[in-house]
């Protein structure tokens, strides 16, 4: 098909949208090499922000924190959005749409709001503030995630491998472990990558259930923008994001296309 106009103007605009998007983070990430503490002023390549961040004992304490956090979040979260994806894909039974609404719900309840209502939880209960708390407030909005990434790839699986496995005189628990888990393994493993990136990245919920001794890096970068902005900042923010597009385009790798159980 000869290209037209209609599809250089359509072309210009898909960059445009792309470098509105990415342009402030390359900007970011190209100026975490200034050798200058002016962001605005340009004096030279170097690497010393780099150095000098990971010999700062707080940077490494909050990046402890973060990973920590998010690593029993992951975990959680992904066992409980498993067996939920599997449970709600596999059985019928009644008010099934209520329950995955409410499932849905943490994806579509603002931050803000679900980080407080999670502070007040926690307050009524008389339960101290610290890692624990951001932990379950992390397993809270990434179970939600997970069981969209695991019921997409369930929603592909054909039915008459189960079958088959039961006609061979397979157990429940043998159908799992050698036909169900091993075709959903790629969606699992996805939804714990997309798990792990919101869990470190979390910013706003993590700012109302944070204790003493429990600041994760997103809260210790906002506390030092506040003491104004530094290469250093740019240089913690640039390898932030570096780390969660790896595991965003990785996730994107392991789940599959949709497909139709009716295909083929």
């Amino acid at each position: 098909m000869p290209k037209t106009w209609r599809n250089h103007v359509l072309l210009a605009y898909s960059l445009a949208i792309i470098a509105f998007l990415y342009l402030p983070l390359v900007i970011l990430a190209a100026y975490s090499f200034n050798a200058s503490r002016v962001n605005a002023v340009w004096s030279g390549f170097t690497v010393d922000w780099y150095l000098s961040l990971f010999k700062n004992r707080r940077v490494l304490e909050a990046l402890t924190n973060s990973l920590i956090i998010a690593f029993f979040s992951t975990i959680v979260s992904t066992i409980l959005g498993t067996t939920a994806a599997i449970a709600l894909n596999r059985y019928k039974f009644k008010y099934q749409n209520v329950i995955n609404g409410l499932l849905y719900l943490p994806i579509l309840i603002p931050e803000i709001v679900m980080g407080l209502s999670l502070l007040v939880l926690f307050s009524q209960a008389h339960f101290p503030l610290g890692k624990g708390t951001l932990v379950l407030a992390h397993i809270t909005f990434c179970v939600s995630f997970v069981v969209i990434t695991v019921n997409a790839r369930l929603e592909g699986m054909k039915p008459e491998y189960e079958q088959a496995a039961m006609d061979l005189y397979a157990t429940p628990w043998q159908t799992f472990r050698y036909i169900t888990l091993p075709i959903a393994m790629p969606g699992i493993v996805a939804g714990a990558l997309i798990a792990f990136t919101l869990s470190i990245d979390d910013f706003i919920i993590s700012f109302f259930v944070a204790g003493p001794n429990s600041t994760t890096l997103p809260l210790y970068i906002y506390a030092m923008v506040k003491r104004g902005i530094s290469p250093e900042i740019n240089a913690l923010s640039t390898l932030m994001m570096i780390v969660t597009v790896s595991l965003v385009i990785i996730a994107q790798i392991l789940q599959p296309q949709h497909t139709s159980k009716k295909e083929e």
